[in-house]
């Protein structure tokens, strides 16, 4: 097979409206962390969510942060938080002082199992964070349910899943609070950025005085609390508020690249798709798999080292966080979080993918399925 291009994992798609509000952003002189293209975007991202209110800030990880800093969660409370996400969720609430309490996944959706969540809850437990895997939404009905139950916040870690929905109500309203990413291989971004969606007032105007660094809105200069710089600039508010105009067809091509591969890759007994549970829809960040039987190991990384042989970039899933260093020790094993953590593999992913292009990565990865699975025979 000749290699004529390399494929990325992820790639923005980037237009003429974009260039059109950054310079419109850029010449206007408000460069910084106020601008119409900030309240343009806030207003506008909260309308699309079905939340009153919408706080912008400068990623996704501070979003995070915010929230439960807002919420007063500090030292001696914990967090419940699945083991199967990316870092930032665990190092938000370490951020507090708090410690996350790591649980299982469910299988069916690959999101933080409900029961799980129930048997971790104690004394100390003042919130749940939900992460919203590969793009595919949590039990929040079941979530809630638990939360208002024991007098918890629920948080959605909606990073990987806007354009998502739930009966045909979108992330963003799911949950007490949701958190979102903007980075720059995310469905819409801006390269860096992130935003806070809730129907809370009073929280909603306590992340605006901790976002700027706790400076009294009506008295400049005058700060009544610590705050952190987690604001975003108008420059990156411009770029979103293209890319929020644009979301509609970018979730379009988006769509049609995973349904390409799911539609395809049916066939070889070592690939799985990604479920979707009855009532979602996904979100297409990632056109996420499964390598291998149940207990697999090692079969995904040979896969990967095929494709980037063959020019196709590929990302495993996230290590388990109980596995990393910084909080090692934490919990006990988690087997479905473990398993598809050995397993998940995510193929390229983004709006400017063509027909043909899709046509050529599968084909590539079909000869590398081959190659393994001649090795194993042999």
């Amino acid at each position: 097979m000749t290699i004529d291009d390399r494929f990325p994992v992820a790639r923005p798609w980037l237009s003429d409206l974009e260039e059109h509000y950054l310079l419109d952003a850029l010449r206007s002189g408000w460069i910084s962390s106020q601008g119409p293209y900030l309240h343009r975007f806030e207003n506008r991202f909260a309308e699309r969510c079905g939340a009153a209110a919408a706080v912008a800030t400068s990623n996704g990880t501070v979003a995070l942060h915010l929230v439960l800093a807002a919420a007063g969660i500090g030292p001696g409370d914990e967090v419940v938080v699945p083991a199967l996400t990316y870092v930032a969720t665990a190092n938000a609430v370490t951020y507090c002082g708090a410690r996350p309490v790591f649980v299982d996944v469910l299988p069916e959706s690959w999101c933080i199992d409900p029961e799980q969540v129930r048997a971790a809850i104690g004394p100390r437990t003042r919130a749940v964070i939900a992460v919203d895997l590969y793009g595919h939404p949590a039990d929040y009905s079941a979530l809630r349910q638990l939360c208002t139950q024991h007098g918890l916040l629920l948080v959605a870690d909606a990073a990987e899943s806007f354009g998502a929905e739930v009966d045909g109500r979108p992330t963003g309203g799911l949950a007490d609070v949701s958190t979102f990413s903007f980075f720059g291989n995310k469905v819409i971004t801006a390269g860096e950025g992130g935003c806070v969606t809730t129907s809370d007032p009073a929280l909603a105007e306590r992340m605006r005085l901790l976002r700027n660094q706790g400076m009294d809105p009506n008295r400049r200069y005058y700060f009544p609390v610590v705050g952190f710089n987690y604001r975003l600039t108008n420059l990156a508010a411009a770029l979103l508020c293209a890319q929020l105009e644009r979301a509609d067809e970018i979730i379009r091509r988006r769509d049609r690249v995973v349904a390409a591969y799911e539609r395809e890759l049916v066939g070889p007994p070592l690939v799985w798709p990604q479920p979707v549970v009855p009532g979602v829809r996904r979100a297409p960040w990632m056109a996420s798999f499964l390598v291998g039987p149940p207990g697999t190991d090692g079969l995904r990384d040979e896969l990967a080292r095929v494709l980037d042989r063959l020019g196709v970039e590929t990302r495993p899933f996230f290590v388990p966080i109980p596995q990393l260093p910084p909080y090692a020790g934490a919990a006990e094993e988690q087997p479905v979080t473990l398993d598809l953590s050995r397993r998940g593999i995510n193929l390229p992913t983004y709006a400017e993918l063509t027909d043909v292009d899709v046509k050529v990565i599968l084909e590539r990865v079909r000869a590398a399925l081959a190659t393994l699975t001649a090795a194993r025979v042999d």
